[in-house]
């Protein structure tokens, strides 16, 4: 045996099933409902909710080349005058869908799913976050800056769901 074929099987991890095509910008918008007199009328910093999904396509059947989505929808309201008081006026909605077109080479049936719902959003995020943040700083607020989102939670989660929802339907 030669001492490059020993090398290659020694040390070096396998190279991951899956090839990202190319990434874009599937869907961008953001809403400022008030208009000018919010920048006026804001006295503290909004409250903010982040809303997070995954989706995968198979774009064509007869090939493992697949369209991940990752939406990403941020709303803000204007802080509650009072302590547990209703959240005021929508300070702004910002939704972005940030999707790869992804190849599977030869993924073993068990992985196909964690590859696309988890991996791949993975990959993705940090340009989702980077184009959310500069949306929200060109719209006249603070940059929203997202935390590391843990994937394999939000995949095991949903398949919770889906194993509710199909036990209920079954009852």
């Amino acid at each position: 045996m030669s001492d490059s074929s020993q090398m290659g099987a020694q040390g070096v991890p396998p190279a991951l099933p899956l090839a990202v095509n190319l990434q874009y910008t599937k869907d961008l918008s953001f809403e400022v409902p008030s208009g000018p007199e919010i920048f006026t009328a804001l006295q503290a910093a909004p409250q903010i909710s982040v809303n997070i999904d995954v989706q995968a396509n198979r774009l064509q059947n007869d090939q493992s080349v697949f369209e991940v989505a990752l939406t990403i929808k941020t709303e803000a309201n204007e802080a509650p005058t009072s302590e547990g008081g209703p959240a005021g006026r929508k300070v702004f909605i910002a939704e972005l869908t940030y999707a790869a077109v992804v190849t599977l080479n030869n993924a073993p049936a068990e992985l196909v799913e964690p590859l696309l719902l988890v991996e791949v959003p993975r990959l993705i995020f940090p340009y989702a976050r980077n184009i959310l943040g500069d949306v929200t700083r060109d719209g006249g607020f603070p940059p929203v800056v997202l935390q590391p989102i843990d994937f394999v939670a939000l995949w095991q989660a949903r398949r919770s769901e889906f194993a509710q929802a199909e036990a209920v339907g079954h009852a």
